[in-house]
């Protein structure tokens, strides 16, 4: 039995199934992105290489010999399972891929834990994700810079500003948040004076929370204590809160998630 000068060319073969399907080389070579006479010499290898004609040629385009048609229909069987090789290929590599998804604080401790779930269960092994959970400014420079695909944050700016494209998911508020040990869970009300005068848990200056206040209290002229504690995450400030010793700053969403806070 001769042995191959070299391995089966699938770009050949892919071109030369081609070419009979389409009647002519250079609507194949137009089909694959090269020029005919490249494709006509890649034809004239495979022939070589076969060591028989495998298309005849004429002025109105080819047709497949008797060689080339029992050629045809392997290579056509080949080139199908090849191409489900790149097929699953190209599953495997998108799965691996992970999307690297930014959050606000509040937002990756109490909003999404069930919905990935639900999203990882649904997909199953194919679920590819990163979570980053950092203040809402961070996570808006994060997207800006391309150092994340898609970000979570809170927001109270019209306009995001350039390189972002915003879309509201859903509505929250601020509040003071006490647990029910505090006196002010007894009281009903707090008076400004009292809230101005007390000393909070507050989230660091680049949340969305505390800038919110901040922004507030500027547009009314008044000025709130300074902070018992500043805290880096949603977490922590309800850790802090609950312990009864002082009120804290949080988002209502991560209220409602988190009793016994009033």
């Amino acid at each position: 039995m001769p042995s191959r000068l070299r391995p089966v060319d699938l770009v050949e073969l892919r071109g030369f199934c081609l070419a009979i399907e389409l009647g002519s080389l250079g609507r194949a070579a137009v089909a694959l992105g090269v020029s005919q006479p490249a494709l006509s010499k890649r034809m004239r290898e495979l022939e070589t290489f076969a060591r028989a004609a495998l298309l005849q040629r004429s002025p109105r385009g080819v047709v497949a010999t008797a060689a080339g048609e029992r050629l045809y229909r392997e290579a056509r069987t080949l080139l199908g399972h090849a191409e489900a090789v790149e097929q699953l290929l190209d599953g495997l590599r998108d799965a691996q891929t992970p999307i690297l998804l930014a959050a606000s604080h509040t937002i990756a401790e109490f909003l999404l834990p069930a919905p990935l779930a639900a999203y990882r269960e649904k997909l199953g092994h194919g679920y590819a994700l990163e979570l980053v959970a950092a203040n809402s400014a961070v996570v808006r420079a994060m997207v800006r810079e391309r150092r994340a695909d898609l970000g979570l944050a809170a927001t109270i700016e019209p306009d995001p500003g350039p390189g972002l494209v915003e879309r509201v998911l859903c509505e929250d508020e601020v509040l003071v948040a006490v647990s029910e040990r505090h006196p002010w869970a007894r009281a009903g009300t707090v008076s400004l004076a009292d809230f101005l005068a007390t000393p909070m848990v507050m989230r660091d200056p680049g949340s969305n929370t505390r800038h919110l206040l901040d922004r507030e209290l500027r547009a009314r002229g008044l000025t709130a204590a300074p902070p018992l504690a500043e805290v880096g995450s949603t977490a922590a400030a309800i850790t802090a809160a609950s312990s009864g010793t002082a009120p804290a700053l949080l988002s209502a969403c991560a209220v409602t998630a988190a009793p016994p806070l009033v």
